[in-house]
């Protein structure tokens, strides 16, 4: 009831300010105040004089997101508030009968910002806030502007315009991203941030509010999120449906998960010297009857909430094996298999029993399992189970994998301590290293530092030929990623191994010989 309320009552302040911001206001109040006067006299006006503040206040005028005019601002980047952005857009939609001119609503959030934070420390991460939030400003015009909304977030108002169309979004969208695209220097760091862009025009709204009209931007940002870093997404009808679609899905995951929906796509990994496959990694895929293929960020936190983590877990490691020992049987050589240990699975104090029961179940040496773990779990390695159970792995024979490298604080006196095997350079570092020197400045100095350590390498989220080449250059063991190939299904690995097998084997051209 008290969600139904509240509901409720934004809605009435949203028409209320409609209202008190339209030019309808000020017809209205001169012949409501000299009616009251005839009628009521000076008992009416003094009722007048208390009612109106009243009203304004239950509006939010007198609040920091209040009006247009409020000198409220984020203490970060020094822009206004969300309330400005919905005055504003309320403003300009009242007007529109009268100036015939109309607005739109931009919603903005910078890429992965928890990678940034994880990577670069908070104070970093402020920087490259409030420097994005200069750039995102003089890219607009003089008639837009621009507030901040939650965490990594901003909002655009288009200033009125004669017409606001998809194209003119779109375009508007397309320069937003080309102001962030230059790189930002952090400590003398070169850092590619992305942002990723949801808009929303009138007409689009369920409701002509500028509260409604960016809650529909936002929903629409939601979805270019959730489609990869980088996307532009309008909003529509359905993109409130795929949002109660993606709440339906919480409630089928568990039991897509024992019906058997959700299992593992592998990813190989090639070694940058002969090309040889040198393993795979097990990724989570659900294959929904319905709406296809759906990545795990939209359905492992559901399971984590529900307490079905470890579950997942069990399936993907056995599935794994299962996957390795059919490779075997049908003569493939693939030396391991990469499963993914979370802090959760690491905090389990029968692990190793369990580990080593799968490994006797497929008949398997310890080394053919490589354990993947999250530098972050490694850094913060105070829980006494957690640094038990990845000493035991690495004793039991496993092949201990230090994931996203570059992205979280773990000291090499860590990396020595858990005689960790190989480590995963985090993508971030891997983007457009064949044209950025500090890049492969940066590459060759993880690289140096492993082979000193006599750690092996891997470099993952590999798309281009050009940083596959430039990376077997500066002395990267081993490249996963779209270069090499993108994640399948168990029954797609034997033919994509019997293709590559026989492009490893054609002989190399150099040139024909001039006639």
């Amino acid at each position: 009831m008290s969600f139904d309320f509240g509901k409720k009552f934004r809605k009435f302040r949203q028409s209320l300010d409609q209202i008190l911001l339209g030019p309808q206001l000020l017809a209205l109040l001169p012949a409501v105040t000299l009616g009251g006067y005839w009628i009521g006299g000076e008992g009416f006006l003094v009722l007048l004089a208390l009612a109106v503040p009243a009203i304004f206040a239950v509006a939010g005028m007198f609040s920091g997101t209040g009006p247009a005019w409020s000198d409220a601002k984020d203490g970060e980047t020094e822009l206004r508030l969300r309330g400005t952005a919905e005055r504003a857009l309320s403003q300009t939609l009242a007007a529109e009968t009268m100036t015939g001119k109309t607005t739109a609503a931009i919603a903005v959030s910078i890429d992965d910002f928890a990678s940034i934070e994880l990577q670069f420390g908070s104070k970093a991460a402020t920087k490259i806030l409030k420097q994005a939030s200069v750039r995102l400003t003089y890219a607009l015009r003089e008639t837009d502007s621009i507030v901040r909304l939650n965490g990594p977030r901003f909002a655009v108002v288009l200033g009125p315009v004669r017409r606001a169309d998809l194209e003119t979004l779109i375009q508007m969208s397309a320069r937003l991203q080309s102001a962030v695209a230059e790189p930002f220097s952090v400590d003398a760091t070169r850092v590619y941030v992305t942002i990723s862009v949801g808009f929303c025009l009138p007409a689009r709204a369920p409701s002509r509010s500028g509260a409604s009209l960016l809650e529909c931007a936002e929903a629409a940002l939601d979805t270019a999120i959730s489609n990869g870093v980088g996307s532009i997404r309008a909003y529509s009808p359905a993109t409130k449906r795929r949002t109660n679609d993606r709440l339906a899905l919480q409630g089928e995951v568990a039991q897509a998960l024992e019906s058997g929906h959700i299992f593992p796509w592998f990813q190989p990994q090639v070694s940058t010297d002969t090309g040889e496959i040198t393993g795979f990694e097990a990724l989570a895929r659900w294959e929904h009857p319905d709406r296809g293929t759906i990545l795990p960020n939209d359905f492992v936190p559901a399971l984590a909430d529900m307490g079905l983590q470890e579950r997942l877990f069990e399936i993907m490691l056995s599935q794994s094996m299962t996957a390795l020992r059919d490779w075997d049987k049908a003569g493939f050589k693939v030396p391991k298999i990469s499963v993914n240990f979370s802090g959760e699975e690491l905090s389990n104090p029968k692990l190793i029993e369990k580990i080593k029961w799968e490994l006797d179940r497929f008949d398997l040496a310890a080394d053919r399992l490589c354990v993947e773990i999250l530098e972050d779990v490694i850094a913060a390695s105070e829980d006494d189970v957690i640094v038990r159970n990845i000493l035991a792995l690495s004793e039991l024979g496993c092949c201990i994998d230090l994931d996203d490298f570059g992205t979280g604080h773990a000291s090499i006196a860590n990396i020595r301590r858990f005689a960790v095997s190989r480590i995963k350079i985090d993508r971030s570092f891997i983007t457009r290293v064949d044209r950025d020197r500090d890049q492969q400045n940066m590459v060759a100095a993880i690289l140096t530092m492993a082979e000193r350590l006599e750690i092996d390498t891997l470099a993952e989220g590999v798309e281009t030929i050009g940083e596959h080449a430039i990376l077997a250059q500066l002395g990267c063991g081993h490249v996963q990623g779209f270069s090499v190939a993108r994640p399948m299904p168990a029954e797609a690995t034997q033919k994509w191994m019997t293709q590559h097998r026989s492009k490893l084997s054609e002989p190399q051209v150099i040139g024909k010989k001039a006639s």
